[in-house]
């Protein structure tokens, strides 16, 4: 689509939602300064993280804006491909299609690198608490994720991790390495290197709104995914095989501000702002934990079944892959960004935090 047409897009989106909720704004707010933003993501709103947004950031900003009454936002959300897809997140707030939104990072690799510290730290931490907070104390720390996302025309505010664990859901049973021999895997990012020791796995691109199709169509055998996802996608439909193997949690969205719009904005409205992303990535990491469970609950009501796979295998699981922290670390390095303080030190927040990686990444350093 035109870059013009899209801008017409999001103009009408714009105007159509600003004047309902124009009509809606109590006179008790009318001295407030309004401020008009359009939060985007690709993804559809019954995906957990948009929810959320939605329905926990948005709220949050405006009631910290009504305590000094100085300033609120005139909202209007467009999720689920209305301006951009799931990968067109991060290009939108760039060219300002959007002005806030959630961009899945695992589709940037090139472009964000760093961002990729936990997927490329398999078999460590199954707590997305636990890696939301030390991946975004890695970003407060040092400075190369705000500077890549500063290139692309963008401000940090939080990192967030919606899952609690990658875990393998497949057409048949799961139940060794061997298994997966000659299996074709959906996946993102950096965990199709996961299958790179597995001798006969290959790993297929996808997203996860196109994982069902992928499945039942016979385009893969299997996928990573989170129980969550599956249970939102009914992937117990196409895949009724979850192996857990506890892959570990990944971050694998963060919350950006279009750079301009930012440098325009109130202190006090970036100072909201800011605080409430720190909300939102706890928030959508207990929720993440909160429905672990219950989310492998529906996946078997509806039809699937449960394969644990031994701590033997998965270690040799971890042990066959090549060192893709190590690699991560070491390109960073070459750029002239700290990659092996990072991930030295993110490494060493996860084993504070009480975790001990089934292999040390960090230690081939």
């Amino acid at each position: 689509m035109e870059l013009n047409t899209l801008r017409q897009k999001v103009a009408l989106i714009a105007l159509a939602l600003s004047a309902t909720a124009t009509l809606a704004l109590p006179t008790s707010v009318a001295a407030a300064e309004s401020i008009n933003m359009i939060a985007i993501d690709g993804y559809p709103d019954r995906s957990m993280w948009v929810r959320e947004f939605s329905g926990f950031f948005i709220p949050r900003v405006n009631e910290e804006l009504e305590k000094s009454g100085n300033y609120e936002i005139s909202w209007q959300e467009a999720y689920g491909g209305q301006i951009v897809k799931p990968r067109g997140v991060l290009e939108g707030i760039k060219l300002g299609l959007g002005d806030i939104g959630i961009v899945t990072t695992i589709f940037h690799n090139s472009k964000l690198p760093s961002q990729g510290i936990s997927a490329v730290t398999p078999f460590i931490a199954s707590d997305a608490n636990v890696v939301a907070t030390a991946v975004d104390e890695i970003a407060r720390e040092f400075p190369q994720m705000a500077k890549e996302l500063d290139a692309e025309n963008q401000v940090y505010l939080a990192t967030a991790v919606v899952l609690d664990t990658y875990q393998l859901f497949s057409t048949t049973p799961i139940s060794s390495l061997d298994d997966l021999k000659g299996q074709k895997v959906a996946g993102a990012g950096y965990n199709l290197r996961y299958l790179e020791g597995i001798e006969g796995a290959a790993g297929v691109r996808g997203g996860l709104p196109n994982f069902y199709n992928m499945l039942q169509t016979g385009l893969v055998d299997a996928a990573m995914l989170w129980p969550e996802a599956a249970r939102t996608f009914k992937i117990a439909e196409v895949a009724p095989y979850m192996l857990k193997v506890d892959l570990g949690a990944v971050n694998s969205k963060t919350v950006t501000v279009n750079k301009d719009i930012w440098e325009g904005l109130p202190d006090e409205v970036k100072s909201v702002l800011q605080a409430v992303a720190i909300e939102y990535r706890d928030h959508v990491a207990s929720v993440a934990m909160d429905t672990a469970v219950e989310s492998i609950e529906a996946y078997t009501a509806e039809g699937g079944e449960v394969i644990e796979l031994s701590a033997e295998a998965r270690a040799a699981w971890a042990n066959s892959m090549p060192n893709i922290a190590k690699d991560w670390a070491e390109k960073l390095d070459q750029t002239g960004a700290p990659g092996s303080d990072m991930l030295r030190a993110y490494i060493g927040k996860l084993k504070a935090a009480g975790f001990t990686p089934v292999r040390d990444w960090a230690a081939e350093l």
